[in-house]
């Protein structure tokens, strides 16, 4: 047993502890179901008329710590549907999941530590003794459905943290705690970065003048890495006909995470969920022949999802995403080295942005699901996946393989990465699509005059940027590198009679394209300094009688401090090659 599911057997344990916990608490209380999860456990009670809080939460962790002292073996018996029933006769929750185990013909298991007895599969720790009572603790509670359904009643759930020792729950806990500091909802509001508008609607960010200059950092970024790698930048329309969805397949498969369709002229469109197709339109657009293979066509294309309300947070799960999308089409041969390619420019960005530990989720389909979940070419799904995954050998990338989770056309590799502070995040996606391009009739002429399908790999390495933003805001914690900073250079002058030195400073900045704002408020120094560390601005300049009689700057950085006075042509090279070098 390795280490992940020891700590999984861990937390299933825990859950039963907090089941045992709650009900000597409150013992009107009926428990439903509690799992192990990442970094801990929850379980979901219905109290009935009770409405509990986080403050009661102190008292449930203290029983659950007396209890334990009780607590030695699980033991698990087989019992029948008519004494389990009778067991629960009061739980009509729990009577649910017998007659539906029942229902299906499969074992009805009891696990009982101490006192307590629960409907359970298994998977528990040998022995409660090996529990350290301090390597767990309560977390939060929540609403949470039923089974997930909110047709059914709302029930209450009690989340909590568990761990191999107290450590590891405290590292954990810290991190947290920095990551709530992190916040991209909370420092992208403080830095006027991007903002949401009930009137506008849920899930779709309006980016503010400080959010627009990232973005445009960020697509002059790729655009450059994308010109030198000889992609061709495209534009396409934001709707297409029903028809075009249907030849990709995308209708029905993807149907559910589109908006509903419009009617225009006799005819159904549909707001673009992805950009594949209108690439591979451009690809068909002309007769093509391996000389002109690879092709590489990049956009950032603005697509839409209809995402579940519920499941909408901040920037990391939008509707109105703009994606850094690129389409490769290459011969068979060429594949390995234009995915290996695409693999290397992750890898550059990763260093540019200082992400230091990042993994490739190789995701493959499932055979027993062809034609349903995925494209019924068995033969193109086992040739696919086999020269993904010995490019991926060879290139000597760290990844890790998972099954049923490719997309419909291909299999795909979702890239995590990990922030400054150690937080998992997906980052952008890479898939490999053998259906779409034969759907769209797509074909070259090979050098013996023969048509061939291309290969098509769709990439995109900054993800969207609302997920990579939203990424690094928490990873810089708003304290944007000077290159990405939406403000670099922030001048504060002293007072009135230094007005125009200071406004001639501003101005000469601007001239080099250096993004620089003026303070030329009635604020003591002081206040006017504290307001820049606020916003997290790289660099400013104080003014004052000694720097205009000098014809110099003061200047102050961020990240280093008291840089001293500095002839203003020399700042000026100084911050513009840290600028242009992407420091």
């Amino acid at each position: 047993m390795t280490k992940d599911e020891d700590i999984g057997v861990l937390r299933h344990s825990l859950s039963h502890l907090l089941a045992a916990a709650v009900l000597e608490v409150y013992p009107n209380a009926l428990p439903t179901l509690g799992p192990a999860i990442e970094n801990g456990f929850y379980y979901d009670f219905d109290f009935k008329d009770r409405k509990i809080t986080d403050s009661e939460l102190p008292v449930i962790e203290k029983k659950m710590r007396d209890i334990l002292k009780t607590w030695d073996k699980f033991e698990g018996r087989e019992t029948t549907q008519e004494e389990a029933l009778i067991l629960y006769k009061d739980n009509p929750y729990k009577k649910e999941l017998i007659n539906e185990i029942a229902g299906k013909g499969e074992k009805i298991t009891l696990y009982t530590s101490g006192k307590f007895t629960d409907l359970c599969r298994g998977g528990h720790i040998k022995s409660a003794k090996n529990i350290k009572p301090d390597s767990f603790k309560l977390d939060k509670i929540a609403g949470a459905y039923w089974r997930g359904d909110e047709k059914n009643q709302m029930l209450t759930r009690i989340y909590g943290l568990a761990f191999n020792d107290k450590k590891e729950l405290e590292d954990y806990i810290k991190q947290q705690e920095e990551a709530e500091k992190r916040d991209h909802r909370k420092l992208g509001k403080e830095l006027k970065i991007f903002t949401f508008d009930d009137d506008v609607g849920p899930g779709l960010p309006l980016w503010l003048p400080n959010g627009a200059v990232i973005i445009e950092e960020l697509e002059k970024l790729a655009s450059e890495t994308e010109f030198k790698a000889g992609y061709k930048r495209v534009r396409t329309p934001h709707i297409a006909k029903e028809s075009m969805y249907i030849k990709s397949g995308h209708l029905p498969y993807y149907q559910e995470s589109m908006y509903p369709p419009m009617e225009c002229e006799g005819g159904r469109y549909y707001l673009r969920a992805m950009n594949c197709p209108h690439h591979h339109k451009i690809f068909a657009s002309e007769s093509r022949s391996y000389r002109d293979l690879p092709l590489r066509l990049a956009e950032y294309g603005t697509v839409y999802r209809n995402e579940k309300s519920g499941e909408l947070f901040g920037l990391m799960r939008v509707r109105f995403l703009q994606m850094n999308d690129a389409h490769m089409y290459c011969t068979e041969e060429q594949f390995p080295s234009e995915f290996r390619a695409v693999n290397d420019m992750y890898i550059n960005y990763f260093q540019i942005f200082g992400i230091k530990k990042y993994l490739m989720r190789f995701s493959t389909h499932d055979p027993k699901h062809l034609g349903q979940k995925y494209v019924d070419e068995p033969e193109l799904w086992k040739k696919t996946e086999d020269m993904v995954r010995k490019t991926l050998i060879e290139s000597k990338i760290p990844f890790v393989e998972v099954p049923n989770e490719a997309a419909f056309y291909g299999p795909k590799i979702d890239v995590q990465v990990w922030s400054a502070i150690g937080r998992e995040f997906t980052l952008a996606t890479n898939q490999v699509d053998f259906a779409q391009p034969r759907r769209f009739g797509l074909v070259y002429t090979d050098k013996d005059g023969k048509d061939k399908t291309p290969v098509c790999i769709h990439r995109a390495p900054l993800g969207t940027h609302e997920r990579f933003i939203g990424f690094l805001i928490e990873h810089y914690a708003g304290a944007f590198p000077i290159w990405l900073s939406p403000v670099q250079v922030k001048v504060l002058s002293v007072g009135e009679k230094h007005r125009e030195y200071v406004q001639m400073v501003v101005k000469s900045l601007m001239a080099e394209n250096i993004r620089a704002e003026l303070d030329n408020s009635d604020e003591s120094v002081g206040k006017k300094v504290r307001g820049v560390k606020m916003q997290k601005i790289p660099y400013w300049i104080v003014i004052g009688d000694k720097e205009i009689e000098n014809k110099n700057v003061s200047v102050e950085s961020r990240d280093k401090g008291n840089i001293g006075s500095l002839k203003l042509e020399d700042f000026v090279s100084q911050i513009k090659e840290e600028i242009n070098n992407r420091k």
